[in-house]
């Protein structure tokens, strides 16, 4: 069952990584302050992104004041 976070619908998954990836993935995650999940959230969104498969982000309200 998928939970809602943010108004999306979040789905869980079990992902099987060899031990030198995920020893990467945890470092880089530390690196820019995010949690390993998040991290692996944030490259999936950037590969899916530059993949042309994910519809492009919405400006939020604070980003479209900034720029006024």
């Amino acid at each position: 069952m998928a939970k809602k976070e943010n108004g999306n619908a979040i789905k869980s998954f079990i992902l099987r990584v060899d031990a030198e990836m995920m020893e990467a993935i945890e470092a880089w995650a530390a690196d820019e302050f995010r949690s390993t999940n998040g991290q692996i959230q944030y490259i999936l969104d950037q590969a899916l992104r530059k993949a042309g498969r994910l519809k492009k982000k919405r400006k939020m309200k604070s980003e479209e004041n900034d720029k006024e």
